[in-house]
């Protein structure tokens, strides 16, 4: 058995060379990969001994040659293939370990050249990895450190790969060289080339979206159904995902997540993550129907659960702190479908082992997490894809525009600023009641903003909640009066919008008229 050896990344290469040598593997490899085995006392044989062939082009050319394709190609239970092979000299190679020159870790470099970028573009192991991955059956492939140690149980228990195992180094092969290729067409049809500019050392400007957008996922899971009973699902996480996002959760008890849960959970986690002080989010049918935050991860979960019993009943709930004892038994004693959370005590996870349908989630949070965001979102459209920058806007109290005479007192205005952050993950047209830290009532995904103002209103008064002396907010400025005028009368104080209407200023009038404050943001969080 021969060993093809040739990588970038060189984590586990030496132990994997010694462990195949010792196996009885010839190994054969190339540049400094074979430098570095031969270093440590490794009989290796460089390529361009098996080839006749000097490396050339600064060693763009070494592998591209027909004594390693053909030895990586021919088909060994093929006779013809075989006395090709004999005729022409050509030995078999039965291992291909290569990974790829980092094209993706240079283009995320600040500064990278174009340059640095096309000489990154690796061509012989890509091309090396498609022959030995078309005959899977006769030549294992090997792209990533993290399938050494399967190859080397494998070898060593019977002194060969199995079909199963190849067959999946196959398709991991596959999936690394279109991960590999989109990614150089993502960087080439971003740049504005300019050739005027061109030397080694010019940085282009890149396009924020590409000529041709190539993304990549990996299925995390099939799931029972979709939306609905009658469609089909899977969940697919990103190839790198974000430290503390809700692909990297790690579910510790309860049923199957089915989409809506994941979508759901999604809405809830995203949210609870914007919050610096302790917080808890209850979500149901992707809006936030409960957000608070609180000295403890009980108080926060009181709190929000006040702002709608009702549709806090079968939601999901996510907490941005460790959940205790106290804060378990709280929860518990509702009905949730998926519960999140950094951490879970010994206590807590004792309370829901008797609740085995509650899904509990455990998603480690990073120092960073509230600025751990999507750079990105997509939403897909007929025969497209709708594409665009995330909405990561923090809105802070110097970028407040205070237009009324009466103005915010410093809990109105801290008060404010949480409203604002709740009704980015509210669906336009969203408005907010808050106080003390807590939603009071919360109006959604109506065709106006008269009718979400009503509903929000509506809401607090089931739940038995006093409006008296709120802020509120909404995603969007009021195009008349009559929608400030709802939220007055129902007892707001202070209101916070974008303006931008060319009725601003009736709106201004009319807030001056009711005695209350009134704060511009310029920034508008629809959200569909």
């Amino acid at each position: 058995m021969r060993a093809l050896i040739s990588v970038s990344d060189k984590t586990g290469i030496v132990d994997l060379a010694k462990a195949l040598h010792a196996l009885g593997v010839g190994l054969i490899s190339t540049g400094g990969t074979a430098k570095l085995l031969a270093e440590q006392g490794l009989p290796v044989t460089e390529v361009a001994q098996v080839t006749g062939f000097p490396e050339m082009l600064d060693g763009r050319v070494k592998t591209l040659h027909p004594k390693v394709h053909g030895g990586l190609l021919a088909r060994r239970d093929s006779p013809e293939h075989m006395a090709a092979l004999k005729a022409h000299n050509i030995d078999t190679i039965d291992l291909l370990i290569v990974n790829l020159y980092p094209f993706e870790d240079t283009v995320a470099k600040p500064g990278c050249t174009l340059a640095d970028a096309i000489e990154n573009i690796d061509i012989g192991g890509p091309a090396m990895v498609r022959s030995a991955a078309k005959n899977w059956k006769d030549v294992g492939i090997v792209t990533d450190a993290s399938q050494y140690a399967d190859v080397i149980a494998e070898l060593r228990a019977s002194g060969k790969l199995s079909d199963k195992l190849r067959f999946a180094l196959s398709v991991a092969a596959f999936n690394r060289i279109s991960q590999y290729d989109g990614a150089i067409s993502n960087y080439l049809s971003s740049v504005n080339f300019e050739a005027e500019k061109l030397s080694e050392t010019y940085v282009p400007e890149r396009a924020q979206f590409s000529g041709q957008f190539n993304e990549q996922y990996v299925k995390v899971q099939d799931l029972r159904y979709g939306e609905n009973s009658h469609q089909q699902a899977a969940w697919y996480r990103d190839l790198a995902p974000a430290a503390g996002s809700l692909a990297t959760g790690v579910q510790l008890q309860g049923k199957e997540l089915s989409y809506n849960n994941i979508a759901d959970a999604d809405a809830a986690w995203e949210c609870v993550k914007s919050f610096e002080a302790t917080a808890c989010v209850i979500v149901k049918h992707a809006n936030p129907c409960g957000v608070a935050v609180g000295a403890t991860a009980l108080e926060a979960y009181s709190k929000a659960f006040q702002t709608d019993p009702t549709s806090a009943f079968g939601g999901i709930i996510a907490f941005n702190r460790p959940v205790d004892k106290a804060a378990a038994e709280a929860v518990s004693k509702q009905f949730v479908e998926v519960l999140m959370a950094p951490e879970f005590s010994a206590e807590a996870l004792e309370i829901f082992k008797s609740k085995v349908n509650v899904r509990l989630m455990k998603i480690a949070l990073p120092a960073n997490y509230g600025q751990v965001r999507n750079a990105l979102e997509t939403k897909r459209v007929g025969s497209g894809l709708l594409l665009q920058s995330a909405d990561n806007h923090e809105l802070a109290l110097a970028d407040l525009k205070i237009v009324t005479v009466k103005q915010p007192t410093p809990e109105e205005l801290h008060d404010l600023l949480f409203a604002w952050k709740v009704a980015k993950f509210v669906k336009s047209n969203a408005i907010v009641f808050c106080k003390n830290g807590m939603t009071m009532g919360v109006g959604a995904g109506q065709m106006s903003r008269l009718d979400s103002a009503r509903i929000a209103s509506i809401k607090a008064e089931a739940a038995k909640l006093s409006l008296q002396h709120t802020v509120v907010a909404s995603d969007a400025f009021f195009p008349f009066r009559d929608g400030l005028d709802v939220v007055v009368d129902a007892g707001a104080t202070c209101v916070v919008q974008p303006g931008g209407s060319m009725r601003d200023q009736e709106v201004i009038d009319a807030a001056n008229e009711r005695g209350v404050a009134m704060v511009f943001t310029g920034v508008r969080h629809f959200r569909h």
